[in-house]
């Protein structure tokens, strides 16, 4: 299979999170009314709708959207790229793996934003087209903190602080793909150095060379 293991486990992580998705949608109520307790009050499915960025962050209307959507279209383009050049010059199979997770994930969202104003309807009010201007998904609410900080902290006592995070599959592939490469950073990619320095004999690429 060579490379192609690693968008086959892209396109998984896009079923998946695509799937999530369109559960939530079809079977939960938005907001809280809909919510669904999983460990405690911490860890709960939560039915909300993300404009736009990671934390709400949004361009300013009525195109941003459009710019926002477009630019994720050619970052997955270059990641999906980026594993094929990965694997020819004879990366870590952890990086790629890694990478793979990434690309998913980034997939998983731009499908939301391209789509879901046509799918699921849900593109924001004032939208000049619901093409482009879908508000992703997110259920995986962790319920973390909120309250003010303890006035004997320098700095930050007595500082409100709100730590609820809401997200879903494709996020979290992002965010373990991202982790593990920086947990591995060492190990991957002076491996990377040591493989491209090696002779062209041991190279997938040079392998291939020889077939041909």
């Amino acid at each position: 299979m060579k490379y192609w293991k690693y968008y086959l486990f892209a396109l998984l992580v896009i079923a998946i999170d695509q799937l999530s998705k369109w559960a939530v949608h079809t079977y939960m109520q938005p907001g809280m009314p809909g919510e669904i307790p999983l460990i405690g009050d911490w860890f709960k499915l939560h039915y909300t709708l993300n404009p736009g960025m990671a934390f709400g962050v949004e361009l300013p209307p009525p195109y941003g959207k459009v710019i926002l959507t477009l630019f994720r279209l050619l970052a997955v383009t270059g990641i999906a790229y980026y594993i094929y050049r990965l694997w020819k010059t004879g990366a870590p199979k952890g990086l790629i793996w890694c990478i793979a997770a990434i690309l998913g994930g980034a997939i998983g969202n731009l499908v939301d934003s391209v789509f879901y104003g046509v799918i699921y309807n849900n593109a924001p009010f004032g939208a000049p087209t619901p093409w482009l201007h879908g508000q992703v998904i997110d259920m995986l609410y962790l319920d973390l903190y909120e309250g003010f900080l303890p006035d004997s902290w320098p700095l930050v006592g007595n500082m409100h602080l709100s730590l609820w995070p809401i997200f879903n599959i494709a996020d979290s592939a992002i965010f373990l793909g991202v982790v593990f490469i920086l947990l591995n950073q060492t190990r991957f990619f002076q491996h990377h150095e040591e493989q491209k320095a090696q002779p062209n004999e041991h190279r997938p690429d040079a392998e291939a060379a020889e077939v041909v």
